[in-house]
């Protein structure tokens, strides 16, 4: 059936109204029925090719018999996409906040079905293919991704993505989302997705930006809720007015540094405590002033190892401290293992790990420069005096980074209304 003509309200499609997320007023609100499927569709400038999406899904509700509507979620048009979509039937909600994932966020809101499907308004994705998505929802899938490439079964057009998307940035993202958080899809940035209102609801999305897309996939996999993928077909991109959204580096930056918010145990935790324990062999084999093949590990290895203690144990806190920000902020649920390490762990106990760092160091730190004083403050044997000067100067740094994180833990820990 041709959707490119002007199409009449189908029956499974809401009255045509404009909301202001946050202002709804009980003059405008549709009257109560059920609907099952609403699908929110993003919108900024649109004018090229929203009312060919509107009208796609439609031609699919209307088609399969789906209750559905078609919600606008526009964040700010003056290019008349707005008079298009209500022309066509579709129900728009202005969203003030700018940004991709509050414009979802409130067409989400203000929608009124039991699923969601959303998807972008460039004519890039085919919004035909929605009954796929309806299936596997009803079937009790609460996360239905959409995926475009081949690895997952899906098409990709000619001139649909550029080389540097298809072939680096999304497959990379698409493996670490599997790997760090073990969610079984392979396109993470597919835009074309369905799920269950009540999902949303439990997620508490918080990205305004373009990772809320990638921070539902972490979320839902975090809390082991039903995921299925289904293959699609990109199609290139239908507007001709202004090129796309996406900025290639800044927005893949972002969800790189979100990934890392979110997997710290990848990024900082398991590298920190092997190069800390790299550190520590370094110091088994310098203070012996051990040689192993011709090789003399002395005082200079000492500085070697203590920077990699430093390093390593600043990242082990990192981690720690990253991870409680991300769960006290609701990006990440609950982490059973950190909880019964903040039962052992405490702000008095690593208080006190820190001071006797502090006051062993300083004990080194005394014996050095008492050396110095009986030697007339001349020359020393910095073969020795090393020993007493580095370990010491390390411990003092490693009471002070102790002290710090655990206060700086203690207040992230805190209960914030």
């Amino acid at each position: 059936m041709a959707v490119n003509a002007p199409m009449t309200q189908v029956l499974s499609v809401a009255p045509a109204t404009e909301w202001t997320f946050n202002s709804f007023t009980p003059e405008v609100l549709p009257e109560p029925r059920v609907v099952e499927v609403s699908v929110v569709i993003p919108c900024l400038n649109e004018a090229d090719t929203i009312g060919t999406c509107i009208q796609k899904a439609q031609c699919a509700l209307r088609e399969h018999g789906i209750s559905g509507e078609v919600v606008i979620a526009d964040n700010g048009s003056t290019d008349g996409s707005r008079e298009i979509a209500r022309q066509l039937g579709a129900r728009v909600i202005c969203v003030a906040n700018p940004g991709y994932g509050s414009a979802l966020m409130g067409g989400i809101e203000g929608a009124l079905g039991r699923y969601i499907i959303m998807g972008d308004a460039d004519d890039s994705y085919d919004f035909l293919e929605l009954p796929k998505f309806i299936e596997k929802l009803r079937e009790g899938h609460d996360l239905v991704q959409g995926c475009r490439l081949a690895s997952g079964g899906g098409t990709i057009k000619p001139g649909a993505m550029p080389f540097s998307h298809r072939w680096i940035g999304n497959p990379l993202f698409s493996w670490l989302v599997r790997r760090w958080f073990q969610a079984p899809i392979h396109d993470v940035y597919c835009g074309l997705r369905g799920f269950s209102k009540n999902l949303y609801q439990r997620l508490g999305q918080r990205c305004t930006g373009m990772e809320f897309a990638t921070e539902m996939i972490i979320k839902a996999s975090l809390n082991r809720h039903r995921i299925a993928e289904v293959p699609i077909t990109l199609h290139p991109d239908g507007r001709k007015s202004h090129p796309p959204h996406l900025r290639t580096f800044s927005d893949g930056w972002r969800t790189l540094r979100f990934f890392l918010m979110c997997s710290p145990r990848w990024l900082f935790f398991i590298p920190g405590a092997a190069l800390a324990m790299l550190g520590v062999i370094g110091y088994m084999l310098a203070m012996p002033a051990t040689t192993f093949r011709g090789i003399t590990f002395d005082a200079h290895t000492l500085l070697f190892a203590s920077l990699f203690i430093l390093c390593g144990y600043q990242s082990v806190w990192f981690a720690v401290l990253a991870k409680t920000f991300a769960i006290t902020e609701g990006l990440l649920p609950e982490d059973k293992q950190l909880t019964r390490l903040f039962r052992f762990i405490n702000l008095e106990k690593g208080l006190l790990a820190a001071a006797a760092c502090i006051i062993i160091g300083g004990i080194l730190l005394v014996w050095a420069i008492q050396a110095w004083f009986a030697s007339g403050f001349g020359r020393l044997d910095y073969a020795v005096t090393m020993r007493r000067v580095v370990p010491g100067a390390t411990l003092v740094a490693l009471g002070f980074q102790t002290g710090l994180s655990s206060f700086f833990i203690s207040l992230l820990g805190m209960r914030r209304k």
